[in-house]
Parts: structure tokens; sequence; C-alpha cells
């Protein structure tokens, strides 16, 4: 009688996803779990529908580290224009607001950003996943209603203002930000302390703690990944933990 092959080893480990405009962490997780063969997957944390970037997926017994991931601080690329407002703070919202941006000046907008700079309270966009008595806001929000949030303390550790185009009234800029921020939120309030109001017209997510976009996979990539390939994607947790100073 021949001696049954053990059965190979769950998956575990982290998957670093470079996201497209309208891919989802929803998309991701569904993906990962028909090419693996698994249903033990999750993320850490959603990004905006139209941002790209940094989208971690946690498999396996990684799963376990899925708060300690989401806590750590987060690097964006982003660009806002002056002058609009819309409904999301975003370019994906309605333009609810629009105002001259004539007396807005170079020097004004370092100076608002520096204004943000360090610790804050910031009130997440109604245009969130933050529940109002169990119930998404922006559920509430696509049914017009609108309804106090409780303001979250944040902080930028540092920024970089890489492009000021007073012409076309956009900024380029480069965030350093604490958990639970949102880069929408901080274009808009940029915006309410110039006089003209902003929104965000592209986010990128280009670090979240220890980890860097150069080690994420792009998604056309990750949609062709056999399971073998996939497999020799993930980080394994003990480096993911080591790197962390965490013992498992």
């Amino acid at each position: 009688m021949s001696t049954p092959l053990p059965c190979p080893a769950p998956p575990c480990g982290v998957l670093l996803v470079d996201k497209d405009p309208g891919f989802t962490s929803h998309n991701a997780v569904a993906l990962c779990r028909r090419i693996l063969g698994t249903k033990k997957v999750g993320h850490c944390g959603t990004l905006d529908p139209m941002a790209t970037g940094m989208l971690i997926v946690v498999i396996g017994k990684a799963t376990k580290v899925q708060d300690l991931l989401m806590c750590e601080d987060k690097v964006y690329t982003a660009t806002m224009k002056l002058g609009v407002e819309t409904n999301s703070q975003d370019a994906d919202g309605e333009v609810v607001v629009t105002k001259p941006t004539d007396a807005v000046t170079e020097e004004l907008i370092r100076a608002a950003f520096e204004h943000y700079h360090g610790e804050f309270d910031q009130v997440p966009p109604m245009f969130s996943a933050v529940k109002i008595n169990g119930v998404p806001c922006y559920k509430l929000a696509r049914k017009g209603k609108e309804v106090e949030r409780k303001a979250r303390h944040v902080k930028v550790l540092d920024y970089e203002i890489t492009r000021i185009d007073l012409a076309t009234a956009e900024v380029d800029f480069t965030v350093h930000c604490s958990k639970g921020f949102y880069v929408r939120t901080y274009a808009h309030d940029l915006g309410q302390l110039l006089g003209c109001g902003a929104h965000l017209t592209a986010l990128r997510r280009v670090r979240s703690g220890h980890f860097d976009i150069s080690q994420a996979v792009d998604v056309p990539t990750l949609k062709a990944a056999g399971r073998d390939e996939l497999l020799a994607r993930l980080l394994p947790l003990e480096k993911v933990l080591a790197d962390r100073s965490i013992s498992s």
C-alpha cells in the first residue's frame, strides 16, 4: 500500500498589488482566492475608485496581522485642482462650488500646506466607509443626506509640493501621513483655507509602512498569474513580522 502524499501547506503571506483605477480591494481578494484556491484572504484598507497604487492583500495566517498593517503610516502622491469643489472631494464627484483663483499665490499655497503640517483634526468626507449608526456614510451621501461625522486626530509627518501651476490652478504634492488620513479631505481643507475651494484629481499610494510600490505586482500580471507564480510573489509572514520586530 503506497504512502499518501502529504497535503501542501496552505498559502500564507502578504501580496502587494499596484491597483489600477476602478480595480477594487474586493476584486483583488476575489482574484487571489480563485488563483490560490483558498478562502482565507483579506485586505488592509481600500483605496478610492479613481486612486492607484499600493493595495495590501493578506493570505492565510497573514490575515492575523491585518490590523497591524492597516495602522502603519502611508505616503501618497497627488494632484489637486483649485477653484472647484465636488461633493466627494475628488474628481469622481459632482461639482458643487466654483470660485476664482486669481488671488491665490504660490506663497499662500505654501503657507496653507505648512498650516496642515503636524497634528490636527480632520472630519471624514460623507463619501467614505465611516459608519454612522452602522450605516456607511457613502450610502447616506448617495441618498443626498448629510450627517455629522466625528473629527479624527491625524498627522502629516512630512509633505513636499512638487508643482504649482497657477495658470491651470493645479498643485502636485506628496504627503506622508498617519492612518485614517483622507487625502481628499486634505485637499478640500487646503482649498477652504485658501478661500477658493479645491478637490483631488489624482491620487497614488506609493508606500505603506515598510512596503514600497516598487515591490508590488501590477494588475495585468496578477490577472495572468498562475498559482505557483502568485505563491512566489508572496512576502513571507516571518519576514513581514521580522521587519517590524514582532514575533509570530
